[in-house]
């Protein structure tokens, strides 16, 4: 029974680490001069910001399920948002945008709504791997 906690709580460290990464691959798309334009529409990159931190949200709601902590969460991703819309103002390469906070909001609360509506992702992961141990 030890194993399988053991691999349970490393489990949850490398999915909060995966996390991280995602949180350190937007800080730096949002910081170089030249991200790369995934959705090649008119107004594609608020996609792209949706899409962000609504998979930031969603992946840190399945290793904080408790209500109190995805708040904080989600609080500090809109955070995120904000300022990295002002550092970008103050490249001179990059421009400050309400409506990229905006989208980077309305992704954290899709993020949000979309992990209370489906199964822990991180708790299946965590099962199948305890039925593979055993």
């Amino acid at each position: 029974m030890p194993l399988l906690a053991a691999s349970s709580n490393t489990l949850r460290q490398a999915w909060v680490g995966v996390g991280w990464c995602g949180v350190v691959g937007v800080i730096v798309l949002s910081l170089i001069p030249n991200p790369p334009d995934l959705v090649p529409v008119e107004q594609g990159d608020k996609v792209e910001h949706i899409v962000a931190y609504g998979m930031l949200m969603f992946w840190f709601a399945q290793a904080y399920a408790a209500g109190g902590t995805r708040t904080l969460i989600a609080g500090l991703l809109v955070a995120l948002g904000v300022a990295l819309e002002y550092i970008q103002g103050w490249t001179g390469w990059r421009e400050f945008s309400y409506a990229d906070m905006a989208a980077d909001a309305t992704g954290v609360a899709l993020g949000w709504l979309i992990a209370t509506r489906t199964p822990n992702l991180l708790r299946f992961t965590g099962s199948l791997l305890a039925r593979k141990l055993s």
